[in-house]
């Protein structure tokens, strides 16, 4: 991947809806050229697809939670038996292996906090072999971006 290749993904994360013609313009190529390196990046997977910014709230999901997990025991049946239901689980929208204390950080989206406590209690509670559970509520974002930073 160049420095065309990255111009073209960062311009396509910022408004993914433009018209090749718009692309070709923004990152200085003609269009013939620009659609051959976006196929070509989606032919590669270095773009996975293409998708919508959705604000939750006005979804009905205004509640986002970040959870962080701790396994009791580190085997390999057991991390597979988390990591398998959690990726079942229609309000979690991000599940990350972390270091330090806790081993699995997720991102989720709730419309209250009843809704919360029904999925702690429901989903998350009977995949079993979890030591414990840390939450905090999001009150505010500061800052939330898909851009990627310029490389260099």
């Amino acid at each position: 991947m160049d420095s065309k290749d990255r111009q073209i993904i960062r311009a396509l994360q910022q408004d993914g809806r433009m018209t090749n013609q718009d692309l070709a313009e923004k990152v200085s190529l003609s269009p013939s050229p620009c659609l051959r390196r976006l196929r070509n990046l989606e032919k590669s997977g270095a773009i996975r697809g293409f998708s919508v910014d959705v604000d939750p709230a006005a979804y009905g999901l205004p509640i986002t939670v970040f959870v962080r997990i701790r396994l009791e025991r580190h085997n390999q049946e057991d991390v597979h038996r988390f990591e398998t239901r959690v990726r079942q689980i229609d309000e979690v929208l991000e599940c990350h292996i972390m270091t330090g204390a806790m081993d699995y950080q997720l991102r989720v989206v709730v419309s209250d906090l009843d809704a919360y406590e029904r999925f702690i209690r429901t989903r998350i509670h009977p995949i079993g072999g979890i030591a414990s559970i840390d939450t905090s509520f999001v009150y505010s974002t500061v800052k939330k971006t898909a851009v990627f930073p310029r490389l260099g």
